[in-house]
């Protein structure tokens, strides 16, 4: 029994790299996986496993067990019916947006930081194409980010902008980059590495949104800095709709990092919508400016998907 790191795969056939760096293509013994059972996929990059060689093929092997998760990064698949693995055993979740092309889309990144918080993967939003230009929306979303505590880094793989200070932070980690299909993660990761020749694809021009180009997730080494850290970056599948998974609307509040500290100290208590009730300490923070109008206005939305199952863009 060896112990081996998740590259990818699909279909119960997984790249199971081992710690000579040697990869082999594993299934499933059994085809189920106890620890990953009601997952709409069993494994992700960035899994470790147990598996036993093939006597007799060396470059395959059968996935015996899983190793307990640090953490992991989901979003609720919805034509599956099911939480789908996007990664996991990450320091950080990536979130790539755009100024344009395609539209920037605040509520696609705060969804994503709600899940990485509650899934207590710190995440880093990362604004590309910068070169394109941003408008005021765009930067007061931005600027209001960085002054709730998360790290936000602007690039430009065009003008190679910022990514100096990406290597930098990918050094010796593991990063999951997650974002709306058209955004640029297969780019960036080029950008950082040249060896990945990743697939890159361009914009429909009907629609001015990303066509899939990356169809699995799929984790790659990069090479040591100067200092010999060594880290891991994976490229995760494009999604137009990122649905949360495993929060309720009536616990939401709980992850909009402005917003907890307030919870429960309404004069309705617990029991306060945040909606109208008169002593609503959240209300409040709005009106004063402290929450931001349009962080309670994607609160509000997300509630009201998370409420009702209806899920936009």
């Amino acid at each position: 029994m060896s112990e081996g790191l998740v590259l990818g795969g699909t279909n119960n056939q997984f790249e199971i790299e081992d710690s000579s760096g040697a990869v082999r293509l594993c299934v499933i013994k059994g085809k189920i996986l106890r620890e990953s059972e009601g997952y709409y996929n069993p494994l992700a990059p960035g899994d470790l496993v147990d598996f036993s060689e093939d006597s007799h093929d060396a470059g395959r092997g059968q996935i015996v067990s899983l190793f307990p998760r640090k953490n992991r990064f989901v979003r609720w698949n919805q034509k599956g019916n099911a939480p789908q693995l996007l990664a996991a055993n990450l320091d950080y979740a990536v979130i790539v947006t755009t100024p344009a092309e395609p539209d920037f889309r605040p509520r696609f990144v705060d969804r994503a930081l709600i899940q990485a918080d509650a899934e207590h993967v710190e995440p880093i939003i990362l604004l590309n194409k910068i070169d394109l230009g941003s408008d005021e929306d765009c930067e007061d979303r931005i600027s209001d980010w960085a002054r709730l505590g998360y790290r936000v880094v602007r690039a430009s793989v065009r003008s190679g902008l910022g990514l100096e200070e990406l290597r930098g932070l990918l050094a010796g980690k593991v990063s999951a980059f997650v974002g709306q299909s058209g955004v640029g993660k297969s780019s960036l990761l080029n950008a950082v590495d040249a060896r990945l020749a990743l697939k890159t694809g361009g914009l429909s021009e009907k629609y001015g949104k990303g066509t899939h180009t990356t169809t699995k997730g799929s984790l790659y080494h990069l090479p040591a800095n100067a200092e010999g850290l060594c880290g891991s970056v994976i490229d995760t599948p494009g999604v137009r709709r990122f649905v949360l998974h495993d929060i309720s609307a009536k616990d939401l509040a709980l992850y909009f990092r402005e917003m907890e500290p307030l919870v429960g100290s309404c004069s309705w208590g617990m029991s306060c919508s945040h909606e109208n009730e008169p002593g609503c300490k959240i209300l409040e923070a709005v009106y004063a400016g402290v929450i931001h109008e349009q962080r309670y206005e994607s609160w509000q939305r997300i509630k009201d998907e998370l409420e009702t199952g209806n899920w936009a863009d």
